[in-house]
């Protein structure tokens, strides 16, 4: 349903300046000693301690100096030699989805095909007949031979349940019959604009997998969750980031999620900063209210846009300029988005024009160099401005894209545990030529580009640490390139935690005002149990957090 564009001004009438205020002189709420601080600043960028006033850092500097600050109502933390970082920015969530996923079942880890259904036979007998099961995160290649799953494995275990549940990326769904009979999917429905039905080779009936476009048969007849539903799973959402020392998330796919925010804003319940981003199909309904890129607070925010140029590697949806090594029968889909020609570069254009901030998902080569394309032809019909386009995964890219991320200034918006996910499989489905330039972030930055990293959670966990590990070791998740998979493309720790603070704070026009531990920026902070930068890498995901500080106030600490 669109959100009235009166609805998006209401959410919007109690906004505060996003300007850096000045310490106050008194005695500091906070301070953090004996610490080892990395402050992402250039000018200052370690330090032992930091002072907290209110909702901004005071001070920075040895522990003498910021002991000599602290009052008799001073809180003070005694580090005892441990890290201490900005808060983590996330670039890329869903948040919502996210929230969800904490309570959905999880077959993320499922190992076979008779685990998916023994997980989703055992969930649906906790719910009430008709109950949709939705969410799963299963992973087929996880499974022996990696087949794709079917509606006939889940039918007896899920009878009276519609279910339809998504592989991990969240570019195919498995659907049992009651859903798909729900949905009034047959053998005689066409395939979708940018969309595929599964079929079975030798009857033509759909399998139950529906991919991208197709998706959408089945999701419109899924039931609308309450206010009361979405406000449970956004408040687990902002608890769970917090307790990964996330304060900060570009959520993609806000959309009419933003009154809620607003509500928890109000209440006090809103514990993650949040740039609520919406579909770049419905971008005249934001563009009628005057709103430009990054409006609001320092904690909500609107006036960006998501597109989709493609699909996903593992659903095999991501479009190349070649056919798959493993089914050279496609080279991908064009997402319905981008169809029919022409229709993107028209949304990119207007949006663009008016001010709005535009950010689209682009997996494969093909995709990668039609999103460029497309933001050279808006800049250069909209003239010079600091638009900060972003290409959201920029997965695989070809020597010749690499270079003008960096000459067109686009932000590559990059979720490194899919490097260390994908790399299991990746050789497999494209050849080893082509996925030499696979997340590709040392390449990125030698050409000038900013790197934005984030999780694309619950495709990914909301973990940053997960992610630092997987752009400093290059590691798989199953063990086979303990020296890195293409590890000419590692990143140092400093540079890894630059781009989940500075860079993703960056491409969301909020470097100004968060990203480094600077006086006069918001107090968002993170202090881990071990020092990343004295550590073996291959141990960073082991690291856990202590303490997180967001708008000066402990959202999280361990007990």
């Amino acid at each position: 349903m669109k959100t009235p564009v009166a609805v998006i001004l209401l959410a919007f009438t109690m906004l505060n300046t996003t300007a850096p205020a000045k310490p106050s002189s008194l005695a500091p709420d906070l301070v953090i000693i004996n610490a080892a601080v990395h402050t992402m600043d250039e000018a200052h960028p370690t330090a032992q301690a930091v002072a907290v006033s209110g909702n901004r850092i005071a001070a920075i500097g040895s522990t003498a100096e910021i002991r000599a600050l602290a009052g008799p109502e001073t809180r003070v933390i005694d580090a005892a030699g441990k890290l201490v970082l900005p808060g983590f920015n996330d670039a890329h969530v869903h948040f919502l989805m996210g929230g969800f996923s904490l309570a959905n079942v999880d077959l993320r880890d499922a190992s076979s095909t008779a685990e998916l259904a023994r997980r989703l036979g055992e969930y649906a007998k906790k719910l009430p007949k008709g109950r949709w099961i939705l969410g799963g995160d299963w992973d087929h290649e996880k499974w022996p031979g990696a087949p794709l799953p079917t509606k006939e494995m889940i039918d007896a275990a899920t009878p009276d349940n519609p279910v339809f549940v998504n592989r991990l990326d969240g570019h195919m769904a498995l659907a049992n019959s009651l859903a798909l009979k729900l949905a009034g999917v047959t053998k005689e429905t066409k395939d979708p604009p940018g969309g595929l039905i599964v079929r079975d080779a030798k009857t033509g009936e759909p399998t139950g997998i529906l991919k991208d476009g197709a998706e959408t048969l089945v999701e419109r007849v899924v039931p609308d969750k309450t206010f009361d539903e979405k406000h449970i799973a956004a408040k687990a959402a902002c608890e769970h980031a917090a307790q990964g020392g996330v304060t900060s998330v570009t959520d993609m796919s806000a959309d009419g999620d933003v009154g809620l925010y607003q509500y928890m804003l109000e209440h006090g319940e809103l514990k993650t900063r949040m740039y609520a981003i919406r579909s770049i199909v419905s971008w005249e309904v934001l563009a009628k209210t005057g709103v430009r890129a990054a409006f609001g607070s320092d904690r909500l925010r609107i006036g960006g846009l998501k597109g989709f140029a493609d699909g996903s590697l593992g659903s095999s949806t991501a479009f190349f300029f070649e056919p798959y090594s493993d089914t050279p029968d496609t080279r991908g889909l064009l997402f319905d988005q981008m169809l029919p020609e022409g229709t993107m570069l028209k949304r990119v254009e207007g949006a663009d024009k008016l001010g709005l901030q535009v950010m689209i998902h682009a997996i494969g080569d093909e995709a990668n160099l039609r999103i460029l394309d497309i933001y050279r032809q808006a800049a250069e019909q909209n003239g010079p401005r600091d638009r900060r386009f972003r290409i959201e995964h920029a997965q695989h890219l070809r020597p010749s894209e690499i270079a003008r991320f960096g000459t067109q200034k686009v932000i590559a918006s990059m979720q490194p545990y899919h490097e260390a996910d994908d790399g299991r499989w990746c050789d497999k489905r494209i050849g080893p030529e082509r996925s030499k330039s696979t997340y590709a972030f040392r390449s990125l930055l030698k050409a000038g580009a900013v790197l934005a990293f984030g999780s694309d959670w619950t495709v990914a966990p909301l973990n940053p640490l997960e992610g630092i590990k997987a752009a400093v070791t290059r590691q798989t998740l199953d063990g086979k390139h303990p020296n890195g998979w293409n590890p000419e493309q590692k990143l140092t720790v400093d540079e890894a935690v630059r781009a989940f603070t500075v860079g993703s704070a960056y491409a969301e026009f909020a470097e100004k005002v968060k990203g480094t531990l600077t006086p006069g920026k918001l107090a968002d902070l993170v202090m881990l149990d071990r020092d990343l930068y004295q550590i073996n890498p291959a141990d960073i995901d082991k690291a856990r957090v202590l303490l997180t500080l967001m708008d000066g106030e402990v959202v999280w600490e361990a007990k």
